[in-house]
Protein backbone atom coordinates (compact mmCIF):
# COMPACT_ATOMS: atom_id res chain seq x y z
CA UNK A 1 0.00 0.00 0.00
CA UNK A 2 1.32 3.44 -0.90
CA UNK A 3 2.08 5.92 1.87
CA UNK A 4 -0.58 8.58 2.37
CA UNK A 5 -2.04 10.59 5.20
CA UNK A 6 -4.83 8.03 5.49
CA UNK A 7 -2.35 5.16 5.96
CA UNK A 8 -0.38 6.85 8.77
CA UNK A 9 -1.90 6.03 12.17
CA UNK A 10 -1.88 9.11 14.42
CA UNK A 11 -1.15 11.58 11.60
CA UNK A 12 -1.91 15.17 12.58
CA UNK A 13 -1.26 18.52 10.99
CA UNK A 14 1.01 20.69 13.11
CA UNK A 15 4.49 21.96 13.89
CA UNK A 16 7.20 19.45 14.69
CA UNK A 17 10.64 20.20 16.18
CA UNK A 18 13.81 18.15 16.28
CA UNK A 19 14.49 15.56 18.96
CA UNK A 20 18.31 15.89 18.75
CA UNK A 21 19.06 12.98 21.07
CA UNK A 22 17.46 10.60 18.56
CA UNK A 23 18.55 12.16 15.27
CA UNK A 24 21.63 12.06 13.08
CA UNK A 25 22.89 13.57 9.81
CA UNK A 26 25.82 11.75 8.22
CA UNK A 27 27.67 11.87 4.90
CA UNK A 28 30.18 9.78 3.00
CA UNK A 29 32.53 10.33 0.08
CA UNK A 30 34.66 7.85 -1.85
CA UNK A 31 38.36 8.25 -0.98
CA UNK A 32 41.28 7.02 -3.10
CA UNK A 33 38.65 5.30 -5.30
CA UNK A 34 38.73 2.27 -2.96
CA UNK A 35 36.78 3.13 0.20
CA UNK A 36 34.44 5.67 1.72
CA UNK A 37 35.20 8.22 4.40
CA UNK A 38 32.24 9.03 6.64
CA UNK A 39 31.41 11.99 8.80
CA UNK A 40 28.55 13.57 10.67
CA UNK A 41 27.30 16.87 11.94
CA UNK A 42 26.90 17.21 15.70
CA UNK A 43 24.72 20.36 15.61
CA UNK A 44 21.69 20.83 13.36
CA UNK A 45 18.01 21.70 13.51
CA UNK A 46 15.02 20.37 11.59
CA UNK A 47 11.54 21.86 11.63
CA UNK A 48 8.55 20.33 9.90
CA UNK A 49 5.10 21.76 9.42
CA UNK A 50 2.70 19.02 8.43
CA UNK A 51 -0.31 19.96 6.36
CA UNK A 52 -3.71 18.32 6.08
CA UNK A 53 -1.97 15.85 3.76
CA UNK A 54 1.61 14.68 4.18
CA UNK A 55 2.44 16.06 0.71
CA UNK A 56 1.36 19.53 1.91
CA UNK A 57 4.12 19.56 4.52
CA UNK A 58 7.25 21.74 4.59
CA UNK A 59 10.68 20.89 5.94
CA UNK A 60 13.60 23.12 6.83
CA UNK A 61 16.96 21.78 8.01
CA UNK A 62 19.85 23.97 9.14
CA UNK A 63 23.26 22.41 9.79
CA UNK A 64 26.10 24.09 11.71
CA UNK A 65 29.15 23.40 9.53
CA UNK A 66 31.61 23.89 12.42
CA UNK A 67 30.09 20.80 14.04
CA UNK A 68 31.46 18.46 11.34
CA UNK A 69 33.33 15.46 12.70
CA UNK A 70 34.99 12.55 10.90
CA UNK A 71 36.97 11.11 13.78
CA UNK A 72 40.13 12.88 12.63
CA UNK A 73 40.82 16.40 13.94
CA UNK A 74 43.20 17.31 11.10
CA UNK A 75 40.66 16.25 8.46
CA UNK A 76 37.86 18.08 10.32
CA UNK A 77 39.95 21.27 10.28
CA UNK A 78 40.66 20.83 6.57
CA UNK A 79 36.93 20.36 5.88
CA UNK A 80 36.22 23.73 7.50
CA UNK A 81 38.83 25.51 5.34
CA UNK A 82 38.36 27.20 1.98
CA UNK A 83 39.16 23.89 0.25
CA UNK A 84 35.78 22.56 1.40
CA UNK A 85 33.05 24.21 3.51
CA UNK A 86 34.62 27.67 3.93
CA UNK A 87 33.01 27.69 7.38
CA UNK A 88 34.11 31.18 8.39
CA UNK A 89 32.15 32.77 5.53
CA UNK A 90 29.35 30.17 5.27
CA UNK A 91 28.66 28.74 8.74
CA UNK A 92 25.49 26.85 7.81
CA UNK A 93 24.14 24.39 5.28
CA UNK A 94 20.41 24.83 4.64
CA UNK A 95 17.77 22.60 3.05
CA UNK A 96 14.28 24.02 2.42
CA UNK A 97 11.69 21.74 0.89
CA UNK A 98 9.80 22.94 -2.19
CA UNK A 99 7.63 19.90 -2.95
CA UNK A 100 6.81 16.52 -1.42
CA UNK A 101 5.36 13.66 -3.48
CA UNK A 102 4.39 10.10 -2.69
CA UNK A 103 6.50 7.42 -4.36
CA UNK A 104 5.00 4.05 -3.42
CA UNK A 105 6.02 3.39 0.19
CA UNK A 106 8.43 6.34 0.15
CA UNK A 107 8.31 10.10 -0.17
CA UNK A 108 10.34 12.24 -2.56
CA UNK A 109 11.29 15.54 -0.95
CA UNK A 110 12.41 18.15 -3.46
CA UNK A 111 14.14 21.19 -2.05
CA UNK A 112 16.75 23.88 -2.31
CA UNK A 113 20.10 23.03 -0.71
CA UNK A 114 22.52 25.86 0.06
CA UNK A 115 26.23 25.33 0.69
CA UNK A 116 28.99 27.96 0.42
CA UNK A 117 26.40 30.51 -0.74
CA UNK A 118 25.34 28.35 -3.70
CA UNK A 119 21.75 27.05 -3.87
CA UNK A 120 20.85 24.05 -6.04
CA UNK A 121 17.82 21.75 -6.22
CA UNK A 122 18.20 18.41 -4.43
CA UNK A 123 15.81 15.46 -4.10
CA UNK A 124 15.80 13.30 -0.98
CA UNK A 125 14.17 9.88 -0.90
CA UNK A 126 12.49 9.48 2.47
CA UNK A 127 10.97 6.61 4.38
CA UNK A 128 8.36 7.66 6.91
CA UNK A 129 8.80 5.63 10.12
CA UNK A 130 5.48 6.51 11.74
CA UNK A 131 4.01 8.41 14.66
CA UNK A 132 3.85 7.27 18.30
CA UNK A 133 3.31 8.70 21.76
CA UNK A 134 6.33 8.08 23.99
CA UNK A 135 6.37 7.30 27.71
CA UNK A 136 6.39 11.03 28.54
CA UNK A 137 3.22 11.76 26.57
CA UNK A 138 5.08 13.38 23.67
CA UNK A 139 3.87 12.70 20.14
CA UNK A 140 6.87 11.75 18.01
CA UNK A 141 7.41 11.10 14.32
CA UNK A 142 10.40 9.57 12.61
CA UNK A 143 11.80 9.37 9.12
CA UNK A 144 14.92 8.34 7.26
CA UNK A 145 16.11 10.21 4.18
CA UNK A 146 18.90 9.75 1.70
CA UNK A 147 20.26 11.95 -1.07
CA UNK A 148 23.34 12.79 -3.05
CA UNK A 149 25.01 15.99 -4.13
CA UNK A 150 27.85 16.76 -6.50
CA UNK A 151 30.16 18.85 -4.30
CA UNK A 152 31.68 20.63 -7.31
CA UNK A 153 28.29 22.23 -8.08
CA UNK A 154 28.69 24.09 -4.77
CA UNK A 155 32.24 25.30 -5.41
CA UNK A 156 34.01 22.49 -3.54
CA UNK A 157 36.65 21.58 -6.10
CA UNK A 158 39.60 20.41 -3.96
CA UNK A 159 41.10 17.18 -5.31
CA UNK A 160 44.36 15.54 -6.27
CA UNK A 161 45.28 13.12 -9.06
CA UNK A 162 46.50 9.67 -8.00
CA UNK A 163 49.61 8.03 -9.47
CA UNK A 164 47.55 4.93 -10.21
CA UNK A 165 44.89 6.96 -12.02
CA UNK A 166 41.72 8.50 -10.73
CA UNK A 167 41.45 11.16 -8.06
CA UNK A 168 41.70 11.46 -4.27
CA UNK A 169 37.99 12.24 -3.73
CA UNK A 170 34.84 11.53 -5.71
CA UNK A 171 32.58 14.45 -6.56
CA UNK A 172 29.51 12.66 -5.22
CA UNK A 173 28.69 13.03 -1.54
CA UNK A 174 26.02 10.73 -0.09
CA UNK A 175 23.82 12.21 2.64
CA UNK A 176 21.94 10.03 5.15
CA UNK A 177 19.53 11.28 7.82
CA UNK A 178 17.74 9.61 10.69
CA UNK A 179 15.37 12.19 12.14
CA UNK A 180 12.97 12.04 15.09
CA UNK A 181 10.57 14.94 15.64
CA UNK A 182 8.34 16.07 18.52
CA UNK A 183 4.90 17.59 17.96
CA UNK A 184 4.85 21.08 19.45
CA UNK A 185 2.08 21.60 21.98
Amino acid sequence: MAISTATIPGYVAGTWTLDPAHSEITFSVRHLAISKVKGKFESFDVNVTTGESIVDSTIKATIDVASVTTGNADRDGHLQSGDFFLTEEHPQLVFQSTKITEDGDDLLIDGDFTMRGVTKPVTLKAEFGGIVTDGYGQTKAGFSAKGKIDRTEFGVNFNAALETGGVLLSNDVAIDMEIQLVLAK
